[in-house]
């Protein structure tokens, strides 16, 4: 096995969602080539030898043993991944993402296929000053001038301005800048599932909804109104402790929170089942608490379809909500989309996955997080 070389590369992107083109980008290569040691600022420039709209360029700085035309051969296929094409016309086009090599270690090559150090760095002011911010004393090979030197010798003029975006090595690191997230929808949406899952893949705190032995709730799906209030003020009495409890402690070891509910989630069931007076009163109770608690960075929702949902209930087989009716899963959607629509400071995201089957498919499953992950870059960005 070779010893791993610090390879630089320069990124580039000026189609569709750029910020999270970059970002996922980064990701693939951290787990296709190799670790991500150092990430640029992010830097706006004008297309360069064609007209098209503006890109957004970094550098990162990368450990591998991978050969350099396995590496080119990584890089395309990264490229392709994320909707780039390679088309075998004259001159420069606009593209999703740009992925070129300039150093591999202190390596020079040159074949048919490859060049190293990239042939142009040393004019390009967008590939210099995001390099300058992980490699300033690097000095170029064949050149022998570090990358400071570079940019004071280099005749582009185009405008560089740097703009505050933040990039991540891994998901990890991008969902814990979120610290909490918060998994919700209707019962047997699998919320529960997703939690565990995150939680296992991004080394997160998991905090579950625990259901304590509720004399209130057998009795609520056979008599609905006789039972409904207090079904849902022992629910949120018995909420707001666990999530006190459970948000105010810390785990140094893990990188964030992730539950699988939210406290919201017990005015949007009240709404649903109290009658007015009893859910006005209900609400002024919950406003009190509700100060009180973390509130989560990002809010996801799992829409499922209720036809769906009647089949999940079946299948966990739960006693007590196989009396659960298609109307009343119909109103604890529409709450929860009523709510979500009134509190856009939620930071909400609704995936639908009525399609989706995230536990017996991995590529479901890796939909959803690059949902999370996308909604995550444009957040912080």
């Amino acid at each position: 096995m070779n010893k791993p070389e610090t390879i630089y590369l320069s990124l580039g992107s000026n189609l569709g969602n750029k910020r999270y083109n970059l970002q996922n980008a980064i990701f693939k290569i951290a787990e296709i080539i190799g670790p991500v040691q150092a990430i640029s600022k992010v830097y706006q420039s004008e297309s360069w030898g064609f007209e098209s709209d503006d890109f957004l360029n970094i550098c990162i700085a990368i450990q591998s043993d991978i050969a350099p035309e396995q590496l080119l051969q990584h890089i395309h296929a990264i490229e392709e991944s994320l909707g780039r094409y390679r088309k075998n016309t004259e001159g420069y086009l606009p593209r999703s993402i740009d992925i070129d090599i300039l150093y591999y270690g202190e390596l020079v090559l040159e074949t048919a296929a490859l060049t190293i150090p990239h042939p142009s760095l040393q004019l390009r002011q967008f590939v210099l000053r995001p390099l300058s911010d992980i490699a300033p004393q690097f000095y170029h090979p064949i050149l022998k001038k570090d990358t400071r030197n570079l940019i004071q010798m280099c005749k582009d003029k185009s405008e560089i301005t740097k703009i505050k975006s933040k990039f991540y090595s891994s998901k990890e690191l991008l969902f814990s800048s979120l610290d909490f997230m918060a998994i919700e929808g209707n019962i047997g949406a699998g919320k529960t599932t997703l939690a565990h899952k995150i939680s296992e893949d991004f080394n997160a705190k998991l905090i579950l909804e625990r259901f304590a032995e509720n004399p209130f709730l057998p009795k609520f799906y056979e008599d609905q109104a006789r039972y409904a209030f207090p079904l849902e003020m022992s629910f949120l009495a018995e909420r707001y402790q666990q999530f006190t409890d459970d948000t105010t402690q810390f785990d140094l070891f893990k990188s964030f929170m992730v539950s699988d509910y939210d406290i919201f989630k017990s005015l949007i069931f009240a709404k649903v089942t109290l009658q007015q007076e009893e859910f006005n009163l209900y609400r002024k109770v919950f406003n009190f608490m509700h100060k009180e608690v973390k509130k989560p960075g990002l809010y996801v929702y799992l829409y499922q379809n209720t036809a769906r949902l009647l089949d999940n209930i079946k299948t966990r087989n739960r006693t007590y909500e196989q009396n659960i009716g298609a109307d009343y899963l119909d109103k604890i959607n529409r709450g929860y989309l009523d709510f979500i629509k009134s509190a856009p400071e939620h930071n909400t995201l609704i995936i639908d996955i009525s399609e989706l089957d995230f536990v017996r498919n991995h590529e479901d499953y890796t939909f959803i997080i690059d949902k999370i992950a996308a909604y995550a870059v444009n957040k912080n960005n």
